[in-house]
């Protein structure tokens, strides 16, 4: 069904932002646009410092008692990802993450081994500078892998390794934090259809791997009377894989407050995005994006009104367009910690050969990747805490999307994926809920629902997109020793469709329930044991792609 743009904007305006510098000129009209056509595709330990008061959001919930932890959680707009949980996760949560909170500061570095079935195997090691005032490092290393998978043994193995090194240097003004990560994932393309017994599929044809590292460094005031409140921020990312593929993204963002009346806040957000794929062909990328906007602020209400003027360009693709959405946003605090808030903006979102891997890993070569226009984005909901630790958030949206992407099996070879972009437009109307509540470091629960609807103009339907997940999480100090966690996922109204013969398949609601304990043996040792899919389910994410059964990761850890 056709309808005329929501809206248009006549004047063309370019930002750019390299390395904190800004410069805003004229852009060139759009030249080209994607239309609907199917592109071959496949998607710590953290030390925190207590954040200074800043202006970028004045309008603030209650304060919670003194030595009480909420369950702190956020609703992100969806880079078209529509909360697709990780299940049955692939890397287990550190032992230590508990028993470290028993065990004196000293003790903040550990190593840890484990296996358990399917032949997986766990090696871990965390390394941090004993934290001062404003100086610490760190240093984590893991590597886990699994000899089988849920079909074919071997054929359906992987392997991941990851290396993070890390710091943050904090003064009275300002902040600096780094990071230096890399990643490698091997892994196979095991969602082939069965073979006859004197077959024998080639293991390194199906063979993936997958490299990526970066660097990130980020430079913020942390002086809370600051006039000005600023924060910049670059990331430089490289991905390469089996297939001679590869990306390099180098992005810079900068954030910037400062006050222009009283209860009035001038705010700046920009952005500049440099990106080159290389593949088949080549794709010079960049999106370049500048923020302004204006916030009235008092203690019961605020108002935030602005634009975002967005510019892309492709080289390949001949593409070369800005966009301008407005941005408007009312927050009510009625009672104490209450809010009540409504708003309407718009955004290109960016989308990378990194950020779908994120989201799929089995991806065909030669992948075309595009942005996606948010045209419009209107939405209202609630929030709010106490003391007592109780927290929620409701929200509800449409959105209008351009070239709009779905996951689906690939015409040629179905053990890979294509992306099929909706060149017109997609509706998506989004309902979320949260509800969490905590009892100081005791228990901690949390329980996230989401309902997704999708109208589509030409796509058939939304692939591989859920119209229902929920995620309800624990945690529970049951002694000084023992700790336990659980996840609990559900994921429904999947549907995707074999072009090859036609078929159209609902996939089954995903069932996933995880447990975790951790036990503290004595001051240095500890020992624990995660159990995911307990209900032994091969559910199935992506069509052809069974996840594995029950599968367990025990092993003892030791801190020093």
């Amino acid at each position: 069904m056709n309808t005329q743009k929501f809206f248009q904007y006549s004047a063309c305006i370019l930002a750019s932002i390299l390395a904190s510098t800004f410069f805003i000129g004229t852009a060139v009209a759009q030249r080209g646009e994607i239309e609907s056509q199917t592109y071959e595709i496949v998607k710590e330990k953290n030390i925190e410092f207590p954040p200074a008061n800043r202006l970028f959001d004045k309008v603030q919930p209650i304060q919670a008692n003194a030595g009480e932890k909420k369950v702190t959680y956020q609703f992100v707009d969806p880079q078209i990802n529509l909360a697709s949980p990780k299940l049955t996760p692939q890397a287990v949560a550190s032992a230590d993450q508990n028993t470290r909170q028993e065990l004196p500061d000293a003790l903040n570095n550990f190593i840890k081994i484990g296996a358990g079935n399917y032949g997986r195997f766990l090696a871990e090691g965390f390394v941090s500078t004993r934290a001062t005032e404003d100086l610490v490092f760190m240093a984590n290393v893991k590597q886990l892998s699994a000899a089988t998978g849920p079909v074919y043994g071997v054929n359906s193995a992987n392997s991941t390794t990851d290396i993070k090194l890390g710091g943050k240097y904090i003064r009275s003004a300002y902040k600096v934090d780094g990071q230096m990560d890399y990643n490698r994932n091997n892994y196979y393309f095991y969602g082939y259809k069965p073979q006859p017994d004197d077959v024998m599929i080639n293991r390194d044809s199906i063979r993936q791997t997958l490299n990526r590292f970066g660097v990130q460094l980020g430079f913020e005031n942390t002086e809370p009377n600051s006039l000005v409140d600023y924060a910049v921020n670059t990331q430089f990312y490289t991905l390469s894989d089996r297939y001679n593929a590869s990306e390099i993204d180098w992005g810079t963002t900068l954030k910037v407050a400062l006050p222009v009346m009283d209860q009035v806040y001038a705010l700046l957000d920009g952005g500049a995005y440099v990106s080159q794929r290389v593949d088949a062909l080549t794709y010079n990328r960049n999106l370049f994006r500048v923020k302004p906007a204006f916030k009235y602020a008092s203690e019961f209400f605020s108002v935030t009104a602005g634009a975002n003027l967005v510019n892309e360009t492709d080289n390949t693709l001949d593409i070369n367009r800005t966009r301008v959405f407005p941005v408007v946003n009312i927050d009510v605090m009625p009672f104490a910690g209450v809010h009540i808030f409504a708003g309407w903006d718009g955004d290109i979102v960016r989308n990378t050969l990194r950020s779908l891997l994120d989201e799929n890993l089995w991806l065909a070569p030669n992948v075309l990747v595009a942005n996606t226009e948010k045209s419009a984005d209107v939405y209202a909901g609630i929030k709010g805490e106490n003391s007592n630790g109780f927290s929620f958030e409701g929200r509800a949206s449409y959105a209008r999307y351009k070239n709009f992407y779905v996951f689906n099996n690939s015409l040629a070879d179905t053990s890979k994926f294509s992306v099929l972009y909706d060149g017109l437009r997609t509706n998506v109307i989004t309902v979320s809920a949260h509800v969490g509540y905590t009892i100081t470091d005791l228990y901690k629960t949390s329980l996230k629902a989401n309902f997704y609807n999708y109208d589509t103009e030409r796509l058939e339907a939304a692939w591989h997109r859920p119209t229902f997940t929920l995620n309800w999480f624990n945690a529970l100090t049951i002694s000084k020793k023992l700790f336990l966690t659980s996840d609990f996922y559900t994921v429904g109204g999947i549907q995707a469709k074999n072009f090859q013969t036609g078929i159209i398949t609902k996939l089954p609601v995903i069932l996933d329930l995880n447990f975790k304990i951790d036990y503290l043996l004595t001051r240095n040792f500890s020992a624990f044991v995660s159990v995911n899919n307990v209900l032994g389910k091969q559910y199935t994410r992506y069509q052809y792609y069974p996840r594995q059964g029950l599968n367990f990761v025990g092993g003892l850890s030791f801190s020093f």
